[in-house]
């Protein structure tokens, strides 16, 4: 990348360290980027070679963090870096710990840490320059206690997840085969979970036409009756993992049992059963014909049937192998770097898109999808580590008036920029993570709910709590869920109604290391849809704006994108990484004046972004950039005279008018 005129010493200590390493960086007072704290619990793999500057070959296997200070030494040596090889989730790094801090600055991989981080800096009162990038998209904006919004005060779209019965017997995408394999991998070499079994679901719904047969299916499949038991694991052990056995059961018996569920197949393309004897006829390594380029990398060739059913003999054995050194009771971990599982994943994956009647993937693809990666490209996160240093250093000169989010895009704006500031946005009132009293409803039925569910499933997977400790607001302090380990664990399959927990109660949640109390309106309900064990109510970031027309919107994340779409395919154009949160982005025609007022108020404060977000999928439909006032429904709800007013004083700002879109 031409970097153009170098920044001075330290500027350029700190751009270049940050560029590369997905951690946190931490900035002491009166640092001026000279001392630095960094942490990252990664290691160097040779994937992460090819984006960034101060890894190589000779450093697979080690530290990220102790590897980038020592290369940033070598041509800054003044810097004082200290560097932790740790997660930022460990105790030991507490609200006191971020207040010795001027400045925090993240480049993280993951919502949770994210979602930490946001809390810790609002805690201490630090400033916080959040960060990602995602190909050759990205963004960088400031959060702020008090001035602006958050990490957490917009919604952002849960992980994709898929019914069990669509992967165990309906899959008809992909991705649904690929998760499959990975359960697969999982209950014969991993740690088996009963939420992931692979075999066909005799409880699907959708294969009796009457609720009473489809519970009798459901109430059949999980009693024993006279006939033993066995876990695919254990029945795959005393097969010795023969890889024949092995395939006949997963790729002709258990789908030749599906075909029996007739139902399922009146609308659907029925699977094919395989056959080993008849599979091995094929001629081996045939690859497919739109990857019979020899420049085609091996990676990315689509191969035959026959040379994923090699493929999968082949790591089955490897795998077994692997297994039977392990110590009993242990068992192995999927890693997308593991050659054998993802070889296996690969194989196993294909075999089944196959059998249903999908085209197959190239082992890159599949990677990409199984690990929920984006590429990352050493250039877009060169742009983005320049532009983290320029907000670093307004906060450090007590400029935060002057931050921005900024924009990087694919393609230049009607404006030809690539980059695009927009105004920071002020705290939402209603988030649940920095208002001055965050309060949330959540319904569920207290009958069935356990204390456990609200513990993991509530409070750590939907509120983001590391250590949380719960009271009941009945008067007299009830303690229902303690951090401290075994005070509370005998309430952990008890029934939130056996506490007096009913319609109306109240619950007093707190995570001690991030600082944060979170009260919780209970909404007692027997009308929830099936397997949904609670929902988030009220004036939550989860219900802010209008529903939106479109697809749900995506975030960048340095590298992950929550979901299960590949970056080399088709599908992300659909649905694929977004710059930001959708902000009423799908606003129909009868949007209330007031909220036609309030576009037109952002227009004429800013002429810079007006706060809005764009999705890529709309960006590919038009090539404009995320520059816009709003929503693209905004221009229908603004009368003929409103709108020529306004494209006026836009005109008078300097700022272009494409639509109801503003380009400064």
């Amino acid at each position: 990348m031409d970097r153009g005129e170098e920044p001075p010493g330290e500027v350029d200590c700190a751009f270049r360290s940050r560029a590369v390493n997905p951690s946190v960086l931490a900035l002491p007072a009166g640092s001026c980027f000279h001392f630095c704290f960094q942490i990252d619990l990664d290691t160097i793999d040779v994937s992460n070679l090819n984006r960034q500057f101060l890894f190589q070959k000779k450093h697979v296997g080690r530290s990220k963090s102790q590897v980038a200070k020592e290369s940033v030494l070598q041509f800054c040596p003044e810097a004082n870096i200290i560097a932790y090889h740790d997660s930022i989730m460990n105790p030991d790094y507490n609200v006191e710990f971020f207040r010795q801090f001027t400045l925090v600055m993240n480049a993280l991989d993951n919502r949770a840490a994210r979602n930490h981080v946001n809390r810790m800096c609002l805690a201490a009162d630090i400033p916080l320059i959040e960060s990602g990038t995602a190909g050759y998209l990205g963004q960088v904006t400031v959060i702020k206690k008090g001035v602006t919004e958050c990490y957490e005060c917009q919604p952002k779209p849960t992980q994709k997840t898929f019914p069990g019965c669509t992967i165990r017997n309906t899959p008809s995408e992909p991705i649904h085969c690929i998760v499959w394999a990975k359960y697969l991998f999982n209950q014969l070499f991993g740690e088996e979970d009963a939420d992931q079994e692979v075999s066909p679901d005799r409880a699907d719904p959708e294969a009796a036409w009457e609720p009473a047969e489809a519970e009798a299916r459901a109430l059949a499949s999980n009693e024993d009756g006279e006939i033993k038991r066995v876990s695919t694991k254990e029945w795959a052990k005393s097969t010795g993992y023969d890889p024949v056995k092995l395939f006949t059961k997963l790729f002709k018996d258990d789908i030749r049992y599906l075909l029996t569920m007739d139902k399922l197949w009146r609308k659907r393309k029925p699977p094919v059963p395989l056959d080993w004897a008849e599979v091995q006829k094929q001629e081996q390594n045939i690859p497919d014909q739109q990857n019979e380029s020899s420049a085609v990398l091996k990676d990315q060739q689509v191969l035959n049937v026959r040379s994923y059913a090699d493929l999968f003999s082949k790591s089955v054995k490897t795998l077994s192998l692997h297994l039977a050194e392990k110590a009993d009771g242990e068992a192995l971990i999927w890693d997308k770097d593991d050659p054998s599982a993802m070889d296996f994943v690969t194989a196993a994956a294909n075999l089944r898109m196959h059998v249903f009647g999908m085209n197959m993937k190239s082992r890159f693809d599949i990677k990409s999808m199984a690990g929920n990666i984006i590429p990352a490209i050493a250039t877009t996160n060169a742009v983005i580590a320049g532009l983290i240093v320029l907000e670093g250093l307004k906060i450090l000169s007590g400029k935060i008036d002057q931050c921005r989010t900024i924009f990087l895009n694919k393609q230049p704006n009607p404006r030809k920029k690539l980059l695009v500031p927009c105004a920071l946005d002020p705290p939402n009132p209603n988030c649940y993570v920095c208002a001055s009293k965050p309060e949330v409803t959540v319904k569920l039925n207290t009958h069935k709910v356990t204390v456990l569910t609200l513990q993991d499933k509530i409070l750590k997977e939907k509120f983001a709590m590391v250590a949380p400790d719960v009271q009941i607001d009945d008067g007299k302090g009830t303690i229902l869920i303690s951090s401290e380990e075994g005070e509370t664990e005998a309430n952990n399959h008890r029934k939130l109604s056996d506490f007096g927990i009913r319609n109306g109660s109240r619950l007093q949640a707190d995570d001690f290391l991030q600082d944060y109390t979170l009260l919780i309106n209970v909404l007692h309900s027997e009308d929830l849809e099936k397997d949904v064990e609670f929902e988030v109510v009220g004036d939550t970031p989860e219900r802010i704006g209008p529903k939106p027309s479109e697809p749900t919107s995506r975030n960048i994340s340095n590298g992950s994108d929550d979901g299960a779409q590949p970056s080399t395919s088709t599908a992300p154009e659909q649905e694929d990484v977004v710059i930001v949160d959708s902000e009423d982005e799908g606003t129909s025609s009868n949007a209330a004046d007031a909220e036609s007022r309030s576009r037109k108020r952002k227009l004429e404060k800013g002429c810079e972004c007006g706060g809005a977000k764009r999705s890529r999928a709309e960006q590919e439909q038009d090539d404009l950039m995320i520059v816009e006032s709003e929503d693209e429904g905004a221009a229908s709800s603004l009368g003929e005279e409103e709108s020529r007013s306004l494209k006026r004083k836009l005109e008078e700002k300097g700022c272009e008018c494409v639509g109801a879109k503003s380009v400064c």
